[in-house]
């Protein structure tokens, strides 16, 4: 990261929560090849932050973008060209959003960006949607746009399913796509969250011939009430032997500490596991940490973390 913005305090500074699929029904298939899901989305404490700067007089591109953390130089995101990054992007969307809205171009000022990075990609926790929401709701206020926040999530809308519910920042009950979206309050619990070192390429999960795309249609209160099961579970444990041993070594860790048997968090790689009690949690990543060198998972590319869940 350049010096001159190190040093410089940001304009904007936004956090960009994980999220966790506390269930995942897939409930048809639309004529245009999307699935018709049911999900509970809980949001967590868990964060990406990202940080937003006057661009250099140089800079020709409406956003730069730098990374940082632990996780920014062990994944793809280094190396993906700018105008696929999810933040190059949802910034386009609405520098497009504001000329059709008629505000001058020159008053949409460039900007750099510095994303500092936590949440691991490919693993289910919708990291990539949670930047794009934040970069949303930053430059709507940095441009002076007045976007409303349900004008900003149908433009996030545009850029994947999940980015709506993040825009909103509020737990909710999604059916569609992942877009028609119920708020709702969940019961507070702490989450132990275990991602195995490897992505899952979603695509192939949801093309796959024997996903189940048949499950049962529930109500909310009976998601809320009972809960659910993940209908790509199965075939992700399939399909990725590393998420299979994820998910067998974070139950037998969960139920140990008093915590709920885990689950994959939509398509994964994550999985996760449900406490009571923070303690709990805390006891199981302790646990975790002493057992995870003789798993069979890969220590040095396992990421794990306790969260609080929003409530």
């Amino acid at each position: 990261m350049p010096d001159v913005i190190a040093s410089t305090v940001p304009l904007v500074s936004i956090l960009a929560p994980a999220k966790l699929n506390l269930m995942l029904h897939i409930v048809g298939r639309r004529d245009d090849g999307y699935h018709e899901l049911q999900t509970l989305f809980q949001l967590l404490d868990y964060a990406d932050q990202l940080d937003f700067y006057p661009a250099p007089i140089t800079q020709t591109q409406l956003l730069d973008i730098h990374m940082s953390g632990p996780l920014a130089r062990t994944q793809d995101l280094m190396n993906l060209p700018l105008q696929n990054n999810i933040v190059y992007r949802a910034a386009q969307a609405l520098y497009q959003a504001g000329l059709v809205r008629g505000i001058a171009p020159d008053s949409m000022q460039k900007l750099v960006v510095h994303l500092h990075k936590k949440i691991p990609s490919g693993g289910g926790l919708g990291g990539g949607s949670a930047n794009a929401a934040a970069t949303l709701i930053a430059l709507n206020q940095l441009w002076g746009l007045q976007f409303s926040t349900t004008e900003l999530a149908s433009i996030g809308l545009s850029l994947g399913a999940d980015v709506p519910v993040f825009v909103h920042g509020r737990n909710a009950w999604a059916q569609g796509i992942g877009e028609d979206l119920t708020f709702v309050n969940l019961a507070t619990q702490s989450f132990l969250v275990l991602h195995p070192g490897c992505q899952v390429a979603t695509g192939r999960v949801f093309q796959h011939p024997n996903l189940t795309r048949s499950s049962p249609k529930i109500t909310m209160r009976t998601a809320l009430e009972q809960g659910g099961e993940n209908a790509c579970q199965a075939l992700v444990c399939h399909l990725y032997p590393k998420v299979k041993l994820a998910l067998d070594l974070l139950t037998q860790i969960s139920l140990a500490n008093q915590g709920c048997p885990a689950r994959l968090t939509g398509t994964g790689a994550c999985v996760f596991a449900a406490f009571a009690h923070q303690t709990q949690a805390q006891a199981g990543l302790s646990l975790l940490a002493k057992t995870l060198a003789n798993s069979g998972l890969d220590e040095q590319a396992c990421t794990y973390f306790v969260a609080q869940g929003k409530a």
